[in-house]
């Protein structure tokens, strides 16, 4: 499975995301002179070598009216971007979505990529109205919205486009610590919009003072982010740095990893119960019918429980989305008072199927591939019908077989 995987240690800004995915492709000089002609007004975007404790990488460069937004050294600047992204100052009018909307459909992009950017446009300015307080039309965006973050947003989402990943994975997100000065004063970092794009998702905050994880990076990350996590097992085939402008003790840099996902994960739920007044007709009924009903794998254990009573545990494997369809069939089923809940990360290996044609008929075989392992094994049912249908034993229809 062809997967992206962001490493955010030093946080995420739209400008870094830019760099780490432009280092990805083959020919990055391609793709600037490409973007450069879409029809973003006054905009030229670059791609500058940058290097950051040693290590070499690139910085995502757009100049309005041919100037870099830092370049201006105003002491009313916003600097909301603490270094990551530009600072953004008086002289770029602010933008309320339907400008920002206006300004997308001129652009010369894929409909794909302007939904990307859309979506992305409207978490901002959700996160923006719930700080704020005030309705969605009405939101001004201050440091996201003027022409450079626009670039920024609309060059992630291209990347994207043109990478094409199945997949994209990133590490929890470093958000930095202290204070930042914004358009409205001194706030806590995150920034109470950056906060509100990441809830849900895992952040941390360490020792590095400063804003890692500005607004633009946060939307971007979450709209585009299946899912946040340590990095899987991986046969990488590229390798971005995208650096941000300002030095810290550690490589200011968004590192992006492009490669096969050999492995397969996903969260699944346990739900257990004790039993010691059901009978094996009825814990065994109960079994079916929770497989029948989408349960993962269903299992009894003996187990001895108070009052020296033998009693069983019953234990059923599901997906997050069949919970409480699950727990109502416990309780329907079972004569259990109570239901105890695990979340589980299970890793599986990648299962394939298909059919063979034998001397006793046609069986299907079962195939799992993953963690540097194959394995090969005959559906069940299907070897137990031909050995009856042939009045054979099972071994016999196995010596034959491949």
């Amino acid at each position: 499975m062809k997967t992206i995987y962001f490493d955010c240690s030093m946080g995420a800004a739209g400008d870094m995301l830019a760099a780490a995915l432009l280092e990805l492709l083959p020919d990055p000089a391609r793709f600037i002179e490409e973007f450069n002609s879409i029809g973003l007004p006054h905009t030229l975007c670059s791609a500058e070598p940058s290097v950051k404790c040693g290590i070499r990488g690139t910085h995502f460069s757009v100049k309005v009216h041919n100037t870099e937004e830092d370049e201006h050294l105003h002491d009313h600047s916003h600097n909301h971007h603490h270094g990551h992204e530009h600072d953004h100052h008086h002289h770029h009018e602010h933008s309320s979505p339907a400008h920002i909307e206006h300004q997308l459909s001129h652009l010369s992009i894929p409909e794909e990529v302007r939904r990307d950017v859309s979506a992305v446009y409207a978490l901002l300015a959700e996160a923006e109205s719930h700080v704020h307080g005030i309705p969605v039309d009405q939101i001004h965006f201050h440091e996201v919205g003027t022409l450079d973050a626009l670039a920024d947003i609309t060059a992630v989402c291209m990347l994207i486009h043109k990478l094409k990943p199945d997949r994209i994975l990133a590490s929890p997100v470093h958000v930095g610590s202290g204070q930042v000065r914004c358009a409205h004063g001194i706030l806590p970092v995150p920034a109470p919009a950056t906060a509100k794009l990441l809830q849900g998702i895992p952040i941390y905050s360490g020792d590095m003072k400063g804003e890692l994880c500005t607004p633009t990076g946060a939307a971007l990350l979450k709209h585009f982010v299946q899912d946040f996590l340590p990095m899987p097992t991986m046969t990488i085939s590229a390798i971005g740095y995208g650096m941000g402008k300002k030095d810290f003790p550690a490589a200011n840099c968004v590192r992006s990893i492009l490669g096969e996902d050999c492995s397969k994960t996903e969260d699944i739920i346990e739900l257990s119960c004790n039993l010691d007044d059901m009978t094996g007709e009825m814990i065994g009924f109960a079994t079916e019918l929770l497989m029948e009903q989408g349960a993962l794998d269903v299992f009894t254990i003996p187990i001895g429980m108070k009052k020296n009573r033998p009693g069983i545990l019953l234990c059923v494997l599901c997906r997050e989305q069949l919970r409480e369809h699950m727990v109502e069939l416990l309780f329907r089923h079972t004569s259990t008072l109570g239901i105890r809940e695990q979340s589980c990360h299970r890793y599986t290996l990648e299962r394939s199927l298909d059919r063979i044609d034998t001397n006793y008929g046609a069986l299907r075989r079962k195939h799992a591939t993953g963690y540097g392992v194959s394995r090969c094994k005959y559906e069940y049912d299907d070897l137990a019908q031909l050995a009856r249908e042939n009045k054979v034993s099972i071994s016999e229809i196995l010596k034959e077989l491949p």
